[in-house]
C-alpha cells in the first residue's frame, strides 16, 4: 500500500514539473503538449521499468547455459523465498555491485557485475542476491525503476530547458519588453538549476530503510545474516576505490552506492553501511528463518 502511494506522488512530482517547464516554454499549447508528453512517459515507466532500467545500466540479461551457477543460485533462492524465478543479467563491470529491477515479482531482473562475481564467495554472493530477491518480494523494486526513469526525465526536460533558453538568446527573442525578457531568461536559470535538484529530491524520497529491509529479509531468505554482512564490507571497501560509471539518476538501486565522495555522498540514497553490517551481525545471535 505505503509503496503504491510513493509511486503516485513520484508520478505527480513528474508530471508536476513537466508540465511547469512545458508552460514555461510554450505558454498554454507547451502546457498541453508537456502534460500529453509527461502521461506517455509515466506510462512507459510503469510498464518498461525493468527494460529501462537495464539498459540505463548497461546490463545484458544471460541464459542459463551463459551463466549456470549464478541462474542455479537465483532459482533456488527464489525458492526458499516463495518467488517466481527473475530473469538474470551482468554488468560487464570490474566494480563490485549488484541489483534488483521490474516492476512486479513476475517481471523480476537481478543484475550483478562480473566484478561482484569475482571477488565474492559463493555464499556472500548468495547473500547479495538474496538481498536484491527480498527487494523484488518487497516490491521495492518499482519504485526504484520508477524513481530512475523519473530522475532521467527531469535532467532531460532541464537540458531542453537549457537548450530553448539558448536559442532564445541566440535568435534576439522578444526585445519590446526588456524586463519580460530579463525575467524569462532569470526564471529559465532557476528551473535549469532546480530541476537536477528535484531529481536528486526525489531519489531521496524513496526511503533508505527499504535497505534495512531487504537486508533483514534477505538474511531470512538465506537462513544467515553473516554472508550479506560480510560482502557489504566487501562492497563497501571496493566502492571507495574502485569508480563505477553509471547514471547518477540510478544509483540508488545498487546494493550499495556507487558514487561516493561530493554531493553524492552529502545526498546518498544510501544508509550507512556500517550501520547495515552492525545490524546484520547482531541478527546473527537469533534465530534467522526464511
Amino acid at each position: 500500500m505505503w509503496n503504491t502511494v510513493k509511486t503516485t506522488l513520484l508520478l505527480g512530482a513528474l508530471t508536476g514539473l513537466v508540465v511547469v517547464i512545458g508552460g514555461w516554454l510554450g505558454g498554454t499549447t507547451g502546457l498541453i503538449i508537456a502534460f500529453v508528453f509527461a502521461v506517455a512517459m509515466n506510462m512507459g515507466a510503469w510498464w518498461f521499468s525493468d527494460s529501462i532500467a537495464l539498459r540505463m545500466s548497461g546490463a545484458q540479461e544471460v541464459s542459463p547455459a551463459e551463466a549456470p551457477e549464478l541462474h542455479r543460485m537465483v532459482a533456488e533462492l527464489a525458492q526458499r523465498a516463495n518467488l517466481p524465478k527473475p530473469r538474470v543479467a551482468i554488468i560487464d563491470s570490474p566494480v563490485p555491485n549488484a541489483f534488483a529491477t521490474g516492476r512486479s515479482p513476475e517481471r523480476g531482473v537481478v543484475a550483478a557485475t562480473t566484478g561482484i562475481m569475482q571477488m565474492l564467495t559463493y555464499d556472500e554472493l548468495a547473500g547479495v542476491m538474496a538481498h536484491e530477491l527480498a527487494h523484488i518480494k518487497n516490491r521495492d523494486t518499482l519504485i526504484s525503476s520508477v524513481s530512475a526513469t523519473i530522475a532521467g526525465i527531469i535532467t532531460f526536460v532541464a537540458d531542453m530547458a537549457m537548450w530553448s533558453m539558448i536559442f532564445g538568446m541566440f535568435t534576439g527573442g522578444n526585445d519590446e519588453e526588456e524586463g519580460g525578457g530579463l525575467g524569462e531568461l532569470f526564471g529559465g536559470i532557476l528551473l535549469i538549476i532546480l530541476a537536477p535538484i528535484a531529481a536528486t529530491i526525489i531519489q531521496l524520497a524513496i526511503s533508505r530503510t527499504r535497505e534495512y529491509g531487504a537486508d533483514a529479509e534477505g538474511a531470512r531468505i538465506l537462513g544467515n545474516p553473516l554472508p550479506l554482512a560480510s560482502a557489504l564490507e566487501k562492497l563497501e571497501l571496493a566502492s571507495q576505490r574502485m569508480v563505477m560509471h553509471v547514471n547518477p539518476s540510478t544509483a540508488h538501486q545498487y546494493i550499495v552506492n556507487p558514487l561516493h565522495g561530493g554531493v553524492a555522498g552529502l545526498f546518498s540514497t544510501h544508509p550507512n553501511t556500517q550501520e547495515r553490517i552492525s545490524r546484520l551481525r547482531a541478527m546473527a545471535g537469533r534465530t534467522v528463518t526464511a
